[in-house]
């Protein structure tokens, strides 16, 4: 009796617990789809495309028609695992399971026709293991060539599946055929529902969401970077303590990281039909080049709070470095928040390039005083050694900044982006690029 009153009491302990953990994941989920609605109206999307396909499987006798039976379920299955987040995704996914299938059917029903022909049941087995072991091994090696695993690789998947089932199936069912041309039909039904849901419902743009991340990782740099100008060299360029104390240090800390989802969203937005400044044959390549920008600038300023936060700078060291330094954070920091807006709302300010002229004009004579031995007198070598260090690292941001700059310059020359007449509002140290349609802006006229 003891006993049981004690397990009693450890199931009441528990409960509290798994009461909190259950309350946890409810603010999670309610957390995700409060940051972005469009993930609950993909979940609704998903649901919707597979009870419209089940219909086929489920009023099969109400149409009277006999043709699909248990097949109809390769629909329900194809819309499960093509429908992705973003329509590129979809499409991509789409067009690769479609074409792999026909082509997997249509090469395993000529290799069954071919070894039935032979009309010898101990050939046909051989010809058929043969086949397999040719297609599967060749198919397989290709998934290795990167431009072919890039964006065919789930194509590949699917086409070795395919020819594997019919060849191998067709060895045991006479009616190999039938049963090719069905899985297609089906296939095909369950992609296109997918596609249709997915481009018509509130679509979701994989080429809008990687202008937009580029963007994001230009301005957390800028942040970061008049964040190091303000509070580590101690410029007063501020109105309050309250502004100092929002500006943040490590914005850039995420861009680090985002190569791969950089190149997952180019290869989803190579699949993808023009819309609104988006064309189809849009320079995707740019991105990814001034993404690699963006993150060696990201790397060094890593490498500057490392050194700003760990090395023992000399007063003396400090007072050499800081108005240059201050100067050329605060000015890289304002250029690649301005160039950010420009990448958001497809339009130049012309301000951009005033700041980056006074951050090259401070670089200048940094480089002057290290030139003339300001930073390297040998008896006091040891101890500006850190001031020395910063100093370089600062330059080397300053070249990444220029770079990220005119890369970006060189895709608004490829989008023909709009160039604004008069100074853009100044973006505050915590602002975020504002949402809203791709292209907005205001008091513009067309670049020639």
């Amino acid at each position: 009796m003891a006993m049981k009153n004690q397990e009693n009491v450890g199931i009441l302990k528990k409960f509290p617990e798994a009461s909190n953990k259950m309350c946890s994941f409810g603010s999670n989920v309610k957390k995700i789809a409060k940051e972005d609605p469009r993930k609950l109206v993909h979940s609704i999307k998903v649901g919707l495309a597979i009870a419209l396909v089940s219909l086929f499987y489920y009023f099969e006798p109400l149409f009277d028609y006999e043709g699909f039976g248990v097949s109809s379920m390769w629909a329900v299955l194809t819309v499960v695992v093509v429908f992705e987040f973003s329509v590129g995704a979809t499409l991509g996914k789409g067009i690769n399971r479609g074409f792999a299938t026909f082509l997997g059917g249509s090469l395993g029903v000529a290799v069954h026709r071919l070894a039935t022909f032979t009309g010898s049941d101990k050939l046909q087995p051989i010809i058929l293991g043969l086949s397999v072991f040719s297609v599967a091994a060749i198919a397989t090696f290709l998934r290795f060539v990167p431009k072919l695993k890039a964006r065919y690789d789930y194509g590949i998947l699917i086409f070795i599946l395919t020819f594997s089932m019919i060849s191998v199936s067709g060895y045991r069912d006479p009616v190999v055929l039938d049963k090719a041309v069905t899985r297609l039909t089906t296939i095909l039904i369950g992609g296109a529902a997918a596609i249709m849901f997915n481009v018509v419902i509130y679509p979701v743009w994989a080429g809008e969401d990687l202008h937009n991340l580029i963007a994001t990782s230009i301005e957390e740099l800028g942040i970061s970077l008049e964040g190091y100008g303000t509070q580590y060299f101690k410029k007063i360029d501020i109105k309050s303590e309250e502004e100092l104390e929002r500006i943040s240090l490590e914005e850039y800390k995420c861009v680090i990281y985002s190569k791969a989802s950089e190149e997952n969203l180019v290869n989803f937005a190579k699949w993808e039909p023009h819309h609104g400044k988006f064309r189809y044959r849009h320079p995707w390549g740019q991105y990814l080049k001034i993404g690699d920008l963006v993150r060696e600038c990201a790397i060094k300023i890593n490498a500057l709070n490392s050194d700003l936060t760990s090395c023992n700078m000399t007063q003396e060291g400090r007072k050499i470095i800081q108005e240059q330094c201050t100067k050329m954070s605060i000015e890289c920091g304002r250029a690649l928040k301005e160039i950010a807006m420009s990448m958001k709302t497809m339009t130049l300010y012309p301000t951009t390039d005033s700041h980056i002229l006074k951050a090259k004009a401070s670089s200048e004579k940094l480089r002057s005083i290290i030139r003339n031995g300001g930073l390297i007198e040998e008896k006091e070598l040891q101890k500006l050694l850190p001031s020395t260090r910063i100093a370089s690292l600062m330059l080397d941001i300053v070249s990444n900044s220029v770079e990220i700059v005119d890369s970006v310059n060189q895709l608004a020359t490829l989008m023909k982006f709009k160039i604004l007449s008069s100074k853009p509002k100044r973006l505050g140290s915590k602002s975020r690029i504002p949402s809203g349609n791709i292209g907005e802006a205001h008091l513009v006229v067309n670049v020639e």
